[in-house]
């Protein structure tokens, strides 16, 4: 079982009195820091902020760090060391996908995107139409937001290049299955670009295992800082033409990245592997294995709170009711605004968010109107009983 109590030793916010007696219920926004992501930080920026690469000390240790963070996070995530890069965020590093693509494809062809996506992975592949590329949209189901994937079976033909899909949704939280949804793809001679923004803070995934052309995350999702992280096969890199400064264009891990990198930022992500590994050791178990510390942890903590959401007729729960499908972030639609109830929970020392969470397409489908929004709890490995106690208690009061 997770020692929860030492997870929280290893966050600085819990020992931070502004924080004490709030309960942090929107991790899906953004998770806490650990402390070996701010050590690492710290130390770059006191020792080591200089142009990296260089023949002097202090540039060879940043460099050095910056490649330390590629290494150590490829390994963890099941891949290549060059096949990892960094860019400004998630976001941005989809819509830089988006053109390599835009100038490889030609009219006609098709890309399937869903409707269950944040707007990160879907919005940027859907402009392709302007020039020509067919977007056909995976729908879910109007019940129950779900992806099934034999609907996407009739979708996929020889024009399809490319299937963009979530881990798992922002507000729907089903695990989708990436590799039953890769081999279908793939099968029909199709690309995919899975968005595990919601997926990877509960649990570092094994991208090689999943068979995922793409993959993408945020480390400040995953204990980190503000980076967008990103995996991609070799071979479909060095396909796809090179977006960045020509003479990077050899550099798999610098091709889609035409910003320059924030040293600093990259070397501390380093940090959030040097957590895995620490948390590896105190349980005495492998590094691979926290990914299951974690998901069970948080799955014990979670069917109370979905049982309590499902035991309310005043409240519409989003996704499955079962915790073993789903992540651990729990979107519900009320009578009012889910930004009122989230501001009202905040009375009750309770942080949360309402709203549509960037998630417009699916709240659609599901008859929900985007401006009305959802209220949105979730949580992380490091959140412990008493505050989902806490949390079901405020719930109680304000509803």
């Amino acid at each position: 079982m997770l020692d929860v109590d030492f997870v929280r030793s290893r966050f600085p916010a819990f020992q931070e009195p502004s924080l004490q007696g709030q309960a942090f219920f929107e991790n899906a926004g953004g998770s806490y820091t650990c402390q070996h992501v701010i050590d690492r930080l710290t130390r770059f920026y006191h020792q080591r902020k200089v142009q990296p690469y260089a023949p002097y000390a202090a540039s060879q240790l940043g460099g050095q760090e910056m490649d330390e963070a590629r290494q150590r996070l490829a390994a963890l995530l099941g891949g290549a060391t060059d096949e990892l890069s960094f860019g400004p965020s998630t976001t941005q590093n989809t819509y830089v996908l988006a053109q390599a693509f835009r100038q490889m494809m030609s009219p006609g062809e098709a890309i399937i995107v869903t409707n269950q996506d944040h707007e990160a992975n879907s919005g940027p592949w859907r402009r392709l139409a302007e020039d020509g590329i067919e977007i056909r949209e995976w729908k879910v189901d109007p019940a129950t937001g779900r992806l099934n994937p034999e609907d996407l079976e009739t979708l996929l033909d020889e024009s399809v290049r490319l299937v963009c899909f979530p881990h798992c949704s922002n507000v729907i939280a089903e695990i989708n299955p990436v590799q039953e949804i890769t081999a279908l793809a793939h099968a029909a001679g199709a690309f995919t670009c899975v968005d595990g923004v919601s997926y990877a803070p509960h649990g570092f995934p094994d991208v090689g295992a999943l068979g995922a052309d793409i993959y993408l995350f945020s480390a400040y999702k995953t204990f980190g800082p503000h980076q967008g992280i990103m995996t991609i096969r070799r071979s479909l890199g060095m396909t796809l033409p090179n977006q960045a400064h020509y003479f990077n264009a050899d550099s798999l891990y610098k091709r889609f990245t035409p910003a320059g990198p924030d040293h600093a930022q990259v070397a501390a992500c380093a940090g959030m592997v040097d957590y895995v590994e620490d948390l590896a050791g105190h349980h005495g178990v492998d590094p691979s294995k926290v990914h299951d510390l974690m998901r069970d942890h948080e799955s014990a903590l979670l069917q109370p709170l979905l049982d309590y959401v499902k035991g309310r007729n005043d409240l519409r729960l989003l996704g499955p009711e079962e915790a073993a499908g789903r992540a651990p972030t729990v979107a519900v639609c009320a009578n009012r605004p889910g930004i009122e109830l989230a501001t009202e929970l905040a009375n009750h020392g309770i942080m949360a968010g309402g709203g549509d969470f960037y998630a417009v397409r699916v709240l659609e489908a599901l008859g929900i109107k985007p401006e009305h929004g959802v209220l949105r709890l979730s949580f992380t490995h490091y959140t412990n009983q008493d505050e989902i106690e806490q949390l079901i208690k405020a719930l109680d009061q304000v509803l």
